[in-house]
């Protein structure tokens, strides 16, 4: 049984890096809008810290792109770690921490909890909700 977990979680984990790599790139030539449209699902969720719930790719995809559009605050590079990722179902979940740098140079470095599943023949955010550590 731990030979077919290690397999899933390995197969998984590339999948979800190469789905992470794509949205990094994208994102970091500064196509916010491309990039969240090709890292989540059609009828994903966010959960931004201090802001209403987002539903829908396109919708997702309008946050991400005004999130980067900023002028001062704009996001303008965005790195993603994996520091957990676990079969869940016929899905995944993965907790991780991003580093945002934004249009003045400041860097944040948030975490996040991600539950994955697979459309289109790749691995896509279905729900993803970050936050803070306190100061």
């Amino acid at each position: 049984m731990s030979t077919i977990v290690t397999q899933d979680v390995t197969a998984i984990r590339r999948g979800t890096d190469e789905t992470h790599r794509r949205f990094v790139d994208a994102f970091n030539r500064g196509d916010a809008a491309g990039a969240a449209r090709q890292l989540y699902t059609r009828d994903a969720r966010i959960l931004p810290p201090g802001a209403e719930m987002v539903q829908g790719r396109d919708r997702i995809a309008e946050y991400w792109a005004a999130a980067a559009a900023a002028p001062q605050m704009g996001v303008r590079r965005v790195e993603l770690s994996t520091l957990d990722l676990q079969p869940l179902g016929d899905g995944a979940y993965e907790i991780g921490r991003a580093t945002l740098t934004f249009a003045g140079g400041q860097r944040v470095t948030p975490k996040y909890v991600v539950v994955w599943k697979q459309e289109d023949g790749g691995w896509r955010r279905h729900v993803d909700i970050w936050n803070m550590d306190t100061a």
